[in-house]
């Protein structure tokens, strides 16, 4: 007797590969390719970078090119500085990002790195500080520099204040 499968299991969940660079606490920086959901558990539209890394401790897969093709390598959460998205609008597709406060920042990393760019405080008037947007939960934030996105670990972030422009 003869059983026949489905090629595709029902459990299948489409991913698609979003490159990015993978900035590590050991000094190195790896380029490669998230694998992310087309739709999101925590929010309408499509899962983001961010979401990946703020959904869970632990390990995230991540695909590196190889010497005989494509390998997927699993990276340890607290030890990601930060991830370079490039010129990603993924920050631009949170709720509320056009009307949340925007604060020019400095940013001096574990690493040595300091960053220059802005943030969003998605917090109602007069609770929209820079010490608010330093006490929120996620552990993984968006720094949007000129040169990019990036996604920064606060736990890598030595020093944060607002810097005015004339």
């Amino acid at each position: 007797m003869m059983t026949s499968y489905p090629v595709e299991s029902e459990y299948r969940v489409e991913k698609v590969k979003t490159e990015a660079v993978v900035v590590l606490s050991s000094g190195t920086s790896t380029a490669g390719s998230f694998f992310l959901a087309g739709s999101s558990a925590s929010h309408a539209g499509p899962e983001r970078v961010a979401d990946v890394l703020n959904a869970e401790s632990g390990f995230f897969p991540f695909e590196v090119p190889g010497p005989t093709g494509p390998q997927t390598i699993l990276f340890n959460r607290p030890h990601v500085v930060m991830v370079k998205l490039g010129k990603s609008a993924e920050p631009q597709r949170d709720p509320g990002y056009d009307v949340a406060t925007r604060r020019t920042v400095s940013v001096l990393l574990s690493n040595g790195l300091r960053l220059a760019g802005e943030v969003r405080v998605y917090r109602p008037f007069g609770r929209d500080r820079l010490s608010d947007y330093a006490r929120s939960a996620e552990a993984f934030r968006y720094i949007e520099t000129a040169e990019g996105t990036l996604i920064v670990n606060t736990a890598h972030i030595v020093e944060i204040f607002e810097t005015f422009t004339s």
